[in-house]
């Protein structure tokens, strides 16, 4: 029998930030799988703040189309299975976006190891943590960054996902890591996860407040954020800094992007800025995994979860991130 199922699309492009208006959940019937198929019902989704970019235009991806499902990751259960590879009662994990129920060939479909998923680490980890925003972390930091011991490590947006994987990884490479957040809350938070220091933006001049934190200057630059954060971090870099693009959320919603101005740094302090899509490491997607997994299994790695409940509150979740609402991993609990 068809199953019955619920979606999010996209309902109009957003002007700025998004609104309620941009979305709309939809029911659909689900066949029954067919040859080699599976039906996924979904128990957690994502919702990532660079998907923005995709709900306007093209970005590291073709735009989403008007009418499309919205895509995320996900955690669900498999219900029926005529694949080989899977079970009814497996635990998996995908890229279906915001919706109750999936049917899949099992093509980009993951089983989750229970020998793997234990104790602190729980299965959404694997769409956060050990997913896209720990991955993102882990090679922009390591790779882009190549920290060294008794450097100083400058993290925007440091109560996100991504921002506080990247600090806890600079700690256990020996360095000095300040975190900017949003909230006198969120710096506590980041002080607890083992940062030296942290600061609220909501600064006259966050070039001075970062001079403060940073009296003897930046070696790396994590930038989640982009705009006026990313200029006054310029001018804090010590000579052969490294800028690592990691996102650009305070550009994500703006009509003219901010940019940078302070581009003659490049010359006088010989840095170097890169930016990363994280599916170009691919191939080592699983060693990098692994090792994070030791980490959280040893303590020497936390993460934090943001959920909601409820497929209808998808949008709202989403919506929620550029109001800086989210501290760690937002996801949606949808069964």
């Amino acid at each position: 029998m068809p199953t019955s199922a619920r979606r999010w699309v996209l309902a109009s492009r957003p002007e700025g930030k998004p609104v309620r208006d941009n979305f709309r959940l939809e029911e659909v019937d689900l066949p029954d799988p067919g040859e080699n198929e599976i039906l996924i019902r979904t128990e957690y989704h994502s919702v990532d703040p660079g998907m923005r970019s995709r709900l306007s235009g093209d970005s590291y991806a073709a735009a989403l189309p008007l009418g499309a499902t919205i895509d995320s990751a996900m955690v669900g259960v498999v219900e029926k299975s005529n694949n080989e590879k899977f079970s009814p009662g497996n635990l998996v994990t995908g890229g279906f976006g915001w919706v109750s129920h999936a049917i899949s060939n099992g093509r980009g479909v993951q089983k989750l190891d229970p020998s793997l998923f234990h104790g602190a680490l729980r299965p959404t980890a694997a769409i956060g943590v050990l997913g896209i925003p720990g991955l993102t972390s882990y090679f922009g930091l390591l790779d882009l960054g190549d920290p060294k011991e008794g450097q100083t490590v400058l993290i925007s947006s440091a109560a996100g996902p991504v921002g506080a994987t990247a600090g806890q990884i600079a700690k256990m490479k020996g360095c000095r890591v300040v975190g900017i957040a949003g909230s006198e809350r969120k710096c506590d938070y980041v002080r607890g996860l083992g940062f030296d220091d942290a600061f609220d933006y909501h600064e006259d001049s966050l070039a001075d407040a970062i001079k403060t934190h940073c009296p003897d200057g930046v070696d790396i630059y994590f930038d989640n954020v982009g705009a006026e954060m990313l200029d006054a971090a310029l001018l804090n870099m010590k000579e052969h800094g490294r800028i690592v693009v990691s996102g650009q959320v305070a550009e994500y919603n703006a009509e003219t992007p901010v940019g940078i101005r302070h581009v003659t740094r490049f010359i006088t302090h010989r840095l170097r800025m890169e930016g990363l899509v994280v599916f170009d490491y691919f191939k080592q997607f699983p060693q990098a995994q692994a090792e994070m997994a030791r980490w959280i299994h040893e303590g020497k790695l936390q993460y934090t979860e943001d959920i909601s409940e409820g497929l209808e509150g998808s949008a709202d979740a989403f919506i929620g991130l550029f109001e800086g609402e989210n501290l760690g991993r937002r996801l949606v609990k949808v069964g």
